[in-house]
């Protein structure tokens, strides 16, 4: 028998599924939504993204890299208006072990809702419906991250299938205090102890510079199966479009670090890194190249610098505590995951409910 408190909860958490379907159809049906999935650059209607993790643009780039699927779900109004568009990326990568070739969805962030704000939830619904329908079947798992709001999409998401994995977003505030003025005493000390040894930290000029920038990248995330590392022709492109950079650290003339920073809605996030630590143990090329990542984002205007990866939710995370010493702030967040085979997702979403 249940309690009356937990009656009272069930209660009230049917009502809300309620209210929320309730105005999901009345939406649908008044604005007469329509849901296109477009794989193919010349499917692609018109619009403006204000977000570049959502944009046509990020979606040519996808599709001229290799192993990566773009799949670009847009919701169209009766008139031909787009009320909202969510990009995803099908990735594929090689194995050693069984079953060697694996494929997943990757999205990052809720999608674009440019004049259709108010409507989010109602057109998040209708193209995570649309897109888990049309999901081919040898896409290993689906994974949603970097929500601007921890229950954005709850129902929906629980709806369809998918269960939520406490995580930790991080970000540094560049509007109201400089990056001087946030950093540990500690951490800066060390940085600028490797900088006054000959460490520095500069955007890639040269063709050179590019390969080492790929090569340590790769050669870093090699046995860190949970990393996946485009072709540099993703690099490349994501930085002949005006909306990222790419910075390595060097100590006479060796390549020791380096990163790829994204800008999207007037943030920086910081997409990938890469470091030489163990064999520069004291010239610290992590800490250098991420705050410089910082302050370039900071000299750039950018209002916050977001770390897209802060490593798995385990309760020692020295990449997290590596992070929150430049004076980020954390916030709890959800990532969502949903995995191709019924009876292994029922089992992961017993084991993360609690």
């Amino acid at each position: 028998m249940f309690s009356d408190t937990k009656v009272r909860i069930i209660a009230k958490k049917t009502r809300e599924t309620i209210v929320f379907f309730i105005l999901f159809i009345i939406f649908a049906a008044v604005n007469d939504i329509s849901i296109i999935i477009c794989t193919d650059s010349e499917e692609l209607p018109e619009f403006q993204a204000s977000d570049f993790f959502h944009s046509s643009e990020l979606f040519r780039i996808y599709k001229d890299t290799p192993r990566h699927r773009p799949v670009m779900v847009v919701a169209r109004c009766a008139d031909g208006r787009v009320a909202a568009h969510l990009l995803a990326v099908i990735r594929r990568r090689s194995w050693l072990v069984p079953p060697f070739l694996l494929w997943h969805c990757r999205i990052v962030g809720e999608g674009d809702y440019t004049g259709f704000e108010e409507h989010r939830d109602e057109l998040f619904n209708l193209m995570m419906t649309e897109l888990v329908k049309w999901m081919p079947v040898h896409v290993e798992y689906i994974e949603l991250s970097n929500f601007t709001s921890k229950m954005f999409g709850y129902k929906t998401l629980s709806g369809l299938g998918f269960f939520a994995v406490n995580w930790l977003n991080i970000h540094n505030s560049l509007h109201s205090k400089s990056p001087e003025e946030r950093i540990s005493a500690k951490l800066l000390g060390r940085i600028n102890g490797a900088i006054a040894k000959g460490v520095e930290t500069h955007e890639v000029r040269t063709e050179e510079e590019f390969a080492d920038f790929v090569h340590l990248l790769k050669a870093h995330n090699y046995f860190k199966p949970k990393r996946f590392i485009p072709d540099a022709t993703f690099f490349r492109k994501v930085v002949e479009s005006g909306c990222g950079k790419l910075l390595i650290t060097t100590y006479n003339d060796t390549t020791i670090g380096c990163c790829a920073f994204a800008v999207s809605k007037g943030n920086a996030y910081l997409w990938y890194a890469a470091y030489l630590r163990k064999s520069y143990l004291r010239l610290y090329p992590a800490e250098v190249t991420v705050w410089n990542a910082i302050k370039t984002a900071y000299e750039d205007g950018c209002q916050h610098f977001c770390f897209l990866d802060v490593g798995l939710p385990y309760r020692a995370n020295k990449l997290r505590d590596f992070i929150l010493g430049y004076g980020g702030k954390p916030v709890s967040a959800f990532r969502w995951f949903r995995c191709r085979y019924k009876w292994l997702n029922r089992i992961l979403t017993h084991v993360w409910s609690f």
